[in-house]
């Protein structure tokens, strides 16, 4: 919601001002009591309502939020409508005693009930209730409705018999003066009406539910005060309104969301329309009727009726809609839902993508703010998108994709929501969040690749370069120092010739080693299985827990970079269950089922509570992830904690690269 500037605190002149004008009703009815009664101002006239209840009004207003226009132009057109009621007995008075100033408060007492009238009625639409016009094309109609008063002014004190009088108040009829002056009143008020439409139909939910505080008093307001111009009207009816008027603008300002006036708007509109519908199709059904079966007359009517009827509730769906789509927009959570998912497709990435629904989403759920908040793995937020503000008691709905919490979506509102809308919602943004979660895995998987592959670059080379490269050049300098040697002293090249044997053997132990860092030997020498169940060897020894290793499946076809997954997630996992689990037993079990499925489960402590994920945790994700499988740690069913890993080894499942290019680690 736009609101202006409520400046640096409570402001004080606003209250004197208001105090001034209720003191100049007081003295006017007060001074009424000395004049003759054809000369005296009726005590219900519209203008003494105005003073005392739309100045009062402004100045509370005004005391908190200095700068509101809206407060601003209540006070001036209040305390206008005073000095009028002022000037219309003070005048008669002083001509009455031949005391100066009797022309001056005559004429005043002509024209200046012009200000109020058309300040309010004129000027008012235009800037409510943020103090600023709906576009910049309305600047010449404010020009227009702030110059009305003066062009009354002028006309009047030209024409003052253009005014006539009914019961003691004065109208202005449109009928009888100029058409010029008639067009630019009637048109700015007009265009006045069409500024609230538009306001209305570009504005957040707030600035709407403040406008419906003002649409039903005020269009009311505006009909009695233009008919009274012309028409002979009830003061009663016409005074209450003009009275609530402010009540309703003060409440739309400070309170607009006390009671649910969407919902009066909605209905009024609805079957208001069914008036106009049923009554149109009614008579248009008894004059068809009456020219075809002349002199049925009871017919007639009966069939009109049916035909109304059958009318009715059709008639009353399509209204309902149109009226829900102009109030709150799209109210169906299926259309809705499709309306999401098409703005979606034409995001350019997922954080643009969880913008848009946050917008999408605040918008059907009539919401003052909505965030879209993105778990990661250990159901902490990752990322998140926020649209307006949540408030102090946000409601939260999980997003759960395929059993999994993905997701969480908060929003504030000033009622309970759809439920039905809600949860459709809530289903659509699980699929993104859950895709936005999955882009930021892979994006990560991307960029460990990328700093794995690196490093491993930079490993080698300063292997090769450091320690190869010199023990070859080594073994180089040793052979032409063997052959020199051989010509002077044969029997010395024996020393020269073992101790190059033992340097190629070390050469050839850094060569081995470089090539186990890129793939586990075991691998090759034992096969996946064997390989693993040389792994629970290794930690069964001393007082680690005994490995029991299980294989269900041909394990002999699988991809060399599975192989290498399955193995690293494996190994590590085991190397957690020795040095963290304080198990007794662990099992590994592998089973190909289209995928390659790894548990590894123990009897041990289990995770701890709110533990954060470490280094081995997430490298055994990512090996999963590099070859585009998944893997999941969790507490076991009956204690201790289980890895499971799906590892994909059809054609898309990780070619046939190595798959695992750090250095190989042993079990301590």
């Amino acid at each position: 919601m736009v609101t202006e500037d409520r400046g640096g605190g409570p402001a004080r002149w606003p209250v004197p001002v208001a105090l001034a004008a209720l003191a100049a009703v007081a003295a006017s009815l007060i001074a009424g009591r000395w004049l003759p009664e054809p000369l005296r101002l009726v005590w219900w006239h519209p203008e003494i309502v105005i003073a005392l209840f739309w100045t009062p009004v402004a100045a509370l207003l005004l005391r908190y939020r200095p700068r509101l226009r809206v407060g601003l132009l209540m006070l001036g057109c209040g305390t206008s409508a005073a000095v009028y009621v002022l000037a219309l007995n003070l005048g008669p008075l002083f001509e009455l005693h031949d005391l100066p100033g009797a022309a001056f408060l005559t004429w005043l007492g002509v024209w200046l009930w012009a200000v109020d009238t058309f300040g309010l009625t004129l000027v008012l639409p235009l800037i409510f209730p943020d103090g600023r016009l709906v576009s910049a094309w309305f600047r010449p109609v404010l020009a227009v409705a702030c110059a009305v008063p003066l062009i009354v002014c002028v006309h009047l004190t030209i024409d003052p018999d253009a005014r006539r009088w009914h019961n003691g108040v004065s109208v202005y009829p449109f009928q009888d003066i100029p058409l010029a002056i008639s067009v630019t009143i009637l048109g700015t008020l007009a265009l006045g009406f069409l500024s609230v439409v538009l306001r209305f139909l570009r504005s957040a939910p707030d600035v709407r539910r403040q406008i419906g505080w003002i649409i039903y008093p005020g269009v009311l307001a505006m009909a009695i005060i233009y008919i009274g111009e012309t028409t002979p009207i009830s003061d009663p009816v016409r005074n209450v309104t003009i009275a609530v008027v402010p009540i309703c603008i003060a409440i739309a300002i400070t309170r607009y969301r006390l009671y649910d006036i969407d919902l009066v708007i909605g209905r009024t509109l609805v079957y208001a329309g069914l008036v106009v519908v049923i009554t149109g199709v009614y008579f248009a059904l008894v004059g068809l009727i009456s020219n075809v079966f002349a002199g049925r007359g009871p017919m007639v009517g009966l069939f009109g009726a049916i035909a109304a009827g059958v009318v009715f509730e059709p008639a009353r769906r399509r209204l309902q809609r149109a009226v829900d789509r102009l109030i709150h927009g799209e109210r169906d959570p299926y259309r809705i839902a499709d309306r999401l998912n098409r703005r979606l497709q034409t995001t350019a990435d997922p954080a643009a993508a969880l913008a848009a629904a946050a917008s999408m989403v605040r918008e059907a759920l009539r919401a003052t703010g909505v965030r879209i908040e993105v778990l990661d793995r250990d159901g902490r937020t990752a990322t998140a998108s926020e649209d307006g503000e949540l408030g102090d008691a946000p409601q939260l709905i999980p997003l759960v994709w395929h059993g999994e919490p993905v997701g969480r979506l908060l929003f504030g509102v000033t009622r309970r929501p759809d439920a039905r809308t809600a949860g459709i919602l809530a289903r659509n943004l699980a699929e993104l969040t859950s895709s936005a979660r999955l882009a930021a895995d892979v994006q990560r998987s991307r960029e460990r690749i990328l700093r794995t592959r690196e490093e491993e670059r930079r490993r080698l080379r300063r292997d090769l370069h450091d320690g190869l490269g010199p023990t070859l050049a080594s073994l180089a300098m040793t052979v032409d120092a063997a052959r020199i040697t051989l010509k002077s002293d044969p029997a010395a090249v024996d020393a020269l010739l073992e101790n190059l044997r033992l340097t190629m053997g070390r050469t050839i132990g850094d060569i081995r080693e470089l090539v186990y860092g890129l793939r586990p030997p075991a691998l090759d020498d034992l096969g996946l299985a064997g390989a693993i169940r040389a792994l629970g060897g290794v930690v069964a020894t001393g007082d680690g827990p005994e490995v029991a290793v299980e294989v269900e499946g041909d394990l002999g076809e699988l991809p060399a970079a599975a192989e290498v997954a399955a193995y690293r997630i494996v190994q590590e996992a085991l190397t957690n269950v020795y040095r963290h689990a304080q198990a007794g037993s662990a099992v590994v079990r592998l089973s190909v089922n289209g995928d390659l499925h790894v548990l590894v489960g123990d009897d041990g402590v289990g995770m701890a509570a709110g533990a954060r994920t470490g280094v081995g945790m997430s490298s055994m994700r990512e090996r999963a992830a590099e070859i585009g499988g998944s893997c999941t740690v969790e507490p076991g069913p009956e204690g201790g904690t289980v890895v499971r890993a799906r590892l994909p080894v059809g054609a898309n499942g990780g070619g046939g690269g190595s798959g695992g290019m750090g250095p190989s680690q042993e079990i301590a």
